[in-house]
């Protein structure tokens, strides 16, 4: 039996964060909606210096490529519906793993 592991890192750009606090404000709603709504693991795994600028991972399993497909095609529409902040780089990557 196949497993379908579906990986992401994205790049977001928060134009409105003056500060730290700003953009680990909106970073967490982010991964907090991801979350709670599609189950998938997600944590801000990068750029954690920077005001305006802010890395997140994510990473699902799915029993069918297909399911995988359209799990992160639902999170991208969800982070492109974004107000606070932009996609400034998304690379998905699609694994298959043999139990």
């Amino acid at each position: 039996m196949a497993a379908w592991l579906g990986l992401v890192r994205c790049e977001l750009y928060v134009p409105g964060a003056r500060s730290l606090k700003d953009k680990r404000r909106a970073v967490k709603s982010l991964v907090d909606k991801m979350h709670a709504r599609f189950r998938v693991s997600v944590a801000e795994t990068g750029l954690h210096d920077l005001h305006q600028r802010a890395e997140i991972s994510i990473a699902a399993v799915a029993g069918s490529e297909g399911d995988v497909e359209h799990l992160m095609d639902s999170l991208r529409a969800m982070a492109d519906d974004l107000s606070e902040a932009l996609i400034a780089h998304w690379d998905s990557q699609i694994l298959q793993a043999e139990a």
